[in-house]
């Protein structure tokens, strides 16, 4: 019996971590670094790599199967709409658990100070990254939406929403133009779209051994496991928001478009596994895609919109994660929160995720921000930011997980209401194999 690709990323995982801890024990950390870890960075380029011509493709192919304006414009609103209603969901989720557990006050004196002496520097390193991202002005994200070089927005993965702009730019231009002068174009991009699917589809025949090799090396980089046991009330706080905001997920998939759990997370399973292993929503997007196309049943007209958008400002996990962790560290270092701070909090976690970048590491510049928004102490930020630094790696791939279930939950609600939710169209990678 073939064995199913979620089963395999999983056997894979499993393995890296077992691979990482035997290693580890016998001092070859090195040798999986040197020799382990470029497989694991090798998937990750492969994923990144066809992530831009992905959304060009299937964008500009979606919104000229449209053939109407009016169409579009009814997914654009929904999806915006929607994405922002389940964020303020995520950060109230995260303020009610971080409020009823209070982590903070489980952490102690010596380790805080243990803490801040392994990662004081970075922290602070952090901070001047966050001190220029504030500087920016109010409209800097509608700014930042238009590019001023399409080939270079399209030549830097982190500029998603400037390639987006331009290709839906593009893309409703396309609709205007006579049908003559649209169908070659059109079927070029239908082409295009076609081919990096199974681009898609053959890299993730890769994807076990990648896995295997991110695992491996994140067990073997890990440097502190007895700071997460300190800070292990912290965790399960971020880890409990984040289960009840998948509990959230799956209510919603249930009662609007009437799919079962077991098939979303049969659809979605191995989109969840690869960026649990990436941490990275940007990275996991040609796989997400694939997924809601193909096993979620939703239009490509949808997704390929829906996905791409979802992976730039659709950060439900980061954002949960902010709103526990600004709260963690003002109990732990002694900072009353007014009710006007916690509502600072939550409006700044929702605003701040939307120009959150889909890459490792971007939401402790989100939450610096955050932060920053209710006075709290500059003396103590750096202490605050090194102490959710000691355990943010591994909630970074818990919350990346939440991130592309939540745009694939989106996906198949804005297809349940414009009618382009149907059965799973799924297409192997050898489909067309040894045929003429």
């Amino acid at each position: 019996m073939k064995l199913a690709l979620h089963w395999k990323i999983l056997i894979g995982m499993g393995l890296g971590i077992v691979f990482g801890i035997l290693m580890s024990y016998l001092g070859y950390n090195d040798f999986v670094t040197d020799w382990i870890s470029p497989f694991g960075t090798i998937f990750i380029s492969l994923l990144k790599m066809i992530a831009i011509p992905l959304i060009v493709a299937s964008l500009i192919k979606g919104i000229s199967d449209l053939e109407d304006i009016a169409k579009f414009s009814k997914i654009g609103i929904q999806t915006i709409v929607i994405y922002v209603i389940t964020t303020v969901i995520a950060v109230s989720i995260g303020l009610t658990v971080v409020h009823i557990i209070n982590p903070g006050n489980a952490v102690s004196e010596s380790t805080i100070a243990d803490i801040l002496d392994r990662n004081g520097a970075e922290a602070d390193s952090k901070i001047s990254t966050a001190a220029m991202t504030k500087d920016q002005g109010p409209l800097q994200f509608i700014e930042d939406l238009v590019p001023s070089n399409v080939f270079g927005a399209l030549s830097d993965n982190g500029s998603m929403l400037k390639v987006i702009f331009f290709v839906v730019f593009f893309g409703i231009c396309l609709l205007l133009i006579k049908k003559e002068h649209r169908d070659p174009l059109h079927n070029f991009f239908v082409g295009l779209n076609e081919v990096i699917l199974k681009m898609v589809d053959l890299i993730m025949l890769y994807a076990p051994y990648g896995v295997f090799a991110l695992l491996a090396n994140l067990v073997v980089s890990t440097t502190n496991p007895d700071l997460f046991i300190a800070l292990g009330m912290y965790a399960l706080t971020v880890v409990l928001g984040l289960l009840l905001m998948l509990g959230f997920y799956l209510i919603i998939v249930k009662t609007i478009t009437g799919r079962s759990p077991g098939f979303f997370f049969k659809g979605i399973g191995p989109a969840q596994l690869v960026a649990f292993s990436t941490s990275s929503s940007a990275a996991t997007l040609p796989v997400t895609m694939e997924r809601v196309e193909e096993h979620l049943g939703v239009d490509e007209e949808v997704a390929s919109f829906v996905c791409p958008v979802g992976a730039t400002i659709n950060m439900d996990g980061t954002s949960l994660y902010q709103a526990v962790a600004a709260v963690f560290i003002a109990q732990a270092l002694g900072f009353d929160l007014s009710i006007g701070m916690i509502a600072t909090i939550l409006a700044t976690s929702v605003l701040a995720s939307i120009g959150s970048a889909a890459v490792p590491g971007a939401g402790l510049i989100m939450l610096i921000i955050v932060l920053q928004s209710i006075n709290f102490p500059a003396d103590k930020l750096a202490i605050g930011i090194a102490m959710v630094m000691a355990v943010d790696r591994p909630l970074d791939m818990l919350r990346t997980v939440i991130n592309i279930s939540g745009d694939a939950t989106v996906s198949m609600v804005v297809a349940k209401r414009v009618g382009k939710l149907g059965d799973p169209n799924v297409k192997d990678w050898d489909d067309n194999y040894q045929k003429g």
